[in-house]
């Protein structure tokens, strides 16, 4: 007997409240396509050639790597690292993840938060290296006396922020260092001091601002932020700059008497941090990231011109303002080429109309390097006849263009959302 249509709809049901037929977007939230695809991926970029480095000690010592995530939340921290691929795969590998299996010998999340240590349990605790603990930072190395140092102390997403006294942070470096046996890294991760999204909050006098009243708004569209404004969570977060932090690492050198040696200071999100979209700390600040979530979603056409970026100085911030609004015109200037592009390409006879624009001589390197690359891409793909080239091929790569340049222009001074620090300690 032929089942009736009503009968199987329980399938579909089913299949619906699962949350597996969900559509997912990544333009909102705390996983968005920025976080993703931007923030993930320029801390491993930065923190990959430290931790191959880190890997092959540990191999040369017949062990495997021990993992400490400081502030590990629902182990987003873990997902991060894991994501970390091996540049240097043979194009037969299949397996080119550095922290593989054979590689990984422990991984510890410790956080605060009981929800969040739930959540990460609820996810990963069945895995037999992964293990996640209650534990606070902010009172020294959470690890109990008897228990082996580990080769990676690790932080992400403004963790280390939440050293409001920079007392507690010496304290907990120090007590990495004095642990130490042989080697190790640090990866610190704060909230740049200088970030455009808060350029309310610069100042001079460090002493006079250390810490910000961080306000949890960007979870919600511009509508209910407003709506629920005497709801929204705050926090107490400390804002810093590289001589901040090398001051830090530098008294916790003192203090255990063993050397904790900067490696590299990187700044995250400069003009896409997520209060780039609320305007909460910068009256001037414009929804970029939500622009930018936009080039990476699927089947979305994107207004270049919301890309445009006009940074309004603050006086008495020379130093600053120079890096950004060089910055600036490098990002512009690359979103105003793929318009050109996209305005002259001419898909049935796969060319453009019109000679292209040639960057001026003292445009930099990386930026003459990605027009050309954008060049190629639309050539490569804008006469496809299907599947919405611009949108799918095209604006994701201006996408992974702007991230290259704004990366590599970068300086590590405490001018993006993030301002990470790399260090080392080496007793060997």
């Amino acid at each position: 007997m032929t089942p009736k249509a009503n009968d199987q709809m329980a399938a579909y049901s089913e299949a619906a409240k699962s949350g597996l037929y969900a559509k997912h977007s990544g333009m909102t939230g705390k996983y968005d396509n920025v976080r993703r695809l931007w923030e993930d991926e320029v801390t491993r970029f930065f923190l990959r050639p430290h931790l191959h480095d880190l890997i092959e000690r540990c191999r040369q010592s017949m062990r495997r790597v021990r993992i400490l995530d400081l502030g590990c939340g629902s182990a987003d921290g873990y997902e991060l690292l894991a994501g970390i691929r091996d540049r240097d795969a043979d194009l037969q590998q299949v397996e080119v993840n550095m922290l593989g299996p054979e590689v990984l010998g422990l991984y510890k999340g410790m956080d605060l938060n009981d929800d969040l240590l739930a959540q990460a349990d609820a996810i990963y605790g069945h895995h037999p290296k992964m293990v996640f603990e209650r534990g606070d930072f902010s009172e020294g190395l959470p690890i109990g006396k008897t228990e082996q140092p580990y080769d990676l102390y690790f932080s992400s997403f403004g963790t280390f922020s939440h050293h409001n006294d920079d007392e507690t942070a010496i304290r907990l470096l120090t007590e990495i260092a004095e642990r130490t046996e042989d080697h190790c890294l640090i990866h610190c991760d704060w909230l740049g001091r200088y970030s455009y999204e808060w350029q309310t909050l610069w100042t001079h006098d460090f002493d006079e601002r250390r810490n910000m009243d961080y306000v949890v708004s960007y979870i919600y569209d511009k509508t209910e932020r407003e709506a629920r404004r005497a709801e929204l969570q705050h926090l107490t977060l400390r804002l810093i700059c590289r001589r901040e932090a090398e001051a830090i690492a530098c008294e916790a050198s003192k203090r255990s008497g063993v050397e904790i040696k900067p490696l590299c200071f990187y700044d995250r999100s400069v003009f896409t941090g997520r209060h780039m979209d609320t305007g909460d700390y910068n009256p001037h600040a414009q929804p970029i990231r939500a622009a930018v979530n936009s080039l990476h979603e699927v089947n979305l056409r994107t207004d270049l011109n919301d890309l445009l970026v006009d940074y309004v100085p603050k006086p008495g911030f020379d130093f600053l303002n120079e890096y950004y609004e060089h910055a600036q015109l490098c990002w512009n200037y690359v979103v105003n080429y793929v318009k050109e592009l996209l305005d002259s390409y001419v898909p049935s006879e796969r060319t453009f109309s019109k000679e292209l624009t040639k960057p001026p001589a003292a445009c930099p390197a990386v930026v003459v390097e990605t027009l050309d690359r954008m060049k190629r891409v639309v050539e490569g793909t804008g006469w496809y006849g299907m599947g919405l080239p611009r949108e799918n091929v095209i604006e994701p790569q201006l996408g992974y263009a702007l991230r290259y340049v704004v990366s590599h222009l970068q300086q590590g001074q405490g001018c993006g959302h993030g301002h990470v620090g790399i260090f080392e300690i080496d007793r060997s």
